[in-house]
């Protein structure tokens, strides 16, 4: 879902993954909200938004319109300045490390093993595939396309990539403690929504009885979910097309370093890019399958990473614009 913002002859570009309906949220109850008001101040009016939907509910399908026409509007602000966004936030920044996702549950050992060679073709030092299908006797196919995806990515200490998994909150606190246990066999460093987001003591019982890093957050929908989040997890993840776009993305970040928790930027990876690349204590940006091929397909300014990383662009705003058909 699009969103197109314009001032002083400039346009700023925005979007989200999410339902056709976003778009009416847009219409119907944001962009009245917005047009006229100060196109250098994208921060007033997220918070005029966020006032604005009060009655109709926050968090989800409406925060994912937020987030789209907030990241319109800072990009319109940093090109109506003619700088690049990170500039705008006075930042000297660094590039950011990317970390290859996919690994469906729905792929055969084939095609499974044909994407994490690709991610390690592509010089990715990190790669994240999907686990907890189901409860029971399917864990032992999760373990199987564990050890897969580490054989094919090799050992670390032999310059092999290290390996993540995301469980989609499919196990139970007692499941998801007994997988992970089996998985330290296979030098799992990340074990991604272990249980339920939800469920808050889960996830810290689960961090508590394993090794790899528990991590959470990819459907926060504000600050405040955050905060609660951060003492049960040891990374939060934070997707900037759902939490309310670059001014929440911004307020999540001063707030988890200061209670010492790091981030990663889940999903949206070019469009994430500027603000991740902004952040303090950010560890690496979600470079997922399904969103790489969509933005490049859509958007100039995607390129593949370097070396394992991204670097933010030096064009005005976030540097990406849509492509017109030809």
């Amino acid at each position: 879902m699009l969103v197109q913002a314009e001032a002083g002859g400039r346009t700023g570009l925005g979007w989200t993954y999410a339902p056709a309906a976003a778009a009416q949220v847009v219409d119907g109850l944001l962009a009245d909200v917005v047009t006229g008001r100060d196109a250098l101040a994208p921060e007033s009016a997220n918070d005029a938004m966020v006032r604005a939907v009060r009655n109709a509910g926050r968090p989800g399908l409406v925060a994912m319109a937020i987030s789209a026409v907030d990241i319109a509007l800072w990009d319109l602000a940093a090109r109506l300045q003619d700088v690049p966004l990170h500039r705008l936030w006075g930042v000297d920044p660094d590039p950011v490390e990317v970390y290859g996702s996919g690994g469906f549950t729905t792929y055969d050992d084939d095609r499974l093993r044909t994407q994490v060679e690709g991610w390690c073709e592509l010089g990715l030092r990190r790669v994240k595939i999907k686990i907890g299908e189901s409860w029971g006797s399917r864990v032992d196919r999760d373990l199987e396309r564990a050890a897969l995806a580490r054989k094919v990515a090799g050992d670390p200490r032999d310059d092999g990539a290290d390996l993540f998994v995301d469980a989609n909150g499919g196990y139970s606190a007692g499941e998801a403690i007994r997988v992970g246990r089996a998985l330290e066999d296979l030098g799992v460093v990340w074990f991604e929504e272990p249980v339920t987001s939800d469920d808050l003591p889960g996830l810290a019982r689960v961090r508590d009885g394993v090794t790899a890093d528990v991590t959470a957050g990819e459907y926060g929908y504000d600050l405040t979910y955050f905060q609660r989040m951060a003492p049960s997890v040891d990374c939060l993840q934070v997707d900037v097309t759902r939490c309310g776009g670059y001014t929440e993305w911004r307020r999540i970040a001063a707030a988890a370093h200061a209670q010492h928790v790091p981030l990663s930027g889940h999903c949206a990876p070019y469009v994430s890019l500027p603000v991740a690349a902004a952040s303090p204590g950010l560890r690496h940006l979600e470079w997922f399958h399904d969103h790489v091929r969509i933005e490049q397909r859509l958007f100039d300014g995607c390129p593949d990473p370097i070396d394992a990383h991204l670097t933010p662009s030096d064009a005005p705003g976030h540097g990406l614009t849509l492509k017109q058909p030809r």
